[in-house]
């Protein structure tokens, strides 16, 4: 499959429009437009923290979950 082409928008623009009805779709397209809006916001912020942290900080997470992993695989071979 090629992908959404102008047919298969078509048909799916008239079932939504025989599920929802014409009074309901304006709304449902606003929720979908804040959710989809809201979600880019939440990539933002997530890019904007790791910017934040330098690549020390990042490091230093690293190593201390490595060194995490490390301990509970002894504490489960031991038990």
């Amino acid at each position: 499959m090629q992908g959404l082409g102008l047919p298969h928008i078509l048909i799916l623009l008239v079932i939504l429009l025989i599920f929802f009805g014409p009074s309901r779709l304006p709304a449902l397209g606003q929720s979908i437009g804040k959710a989809i809006r809201g979600f880019k916001e939440g990539l933002n912020e997530i890019d904007a923290e790791s910017k934040d942290v330098g690549p020390q900080k990042q490091i230093n997470n690293q190593n201390t979950a490595n060194t995490q992993n490390s301990e509970e695989k002894v504490n489960q071979n031991k038990g």
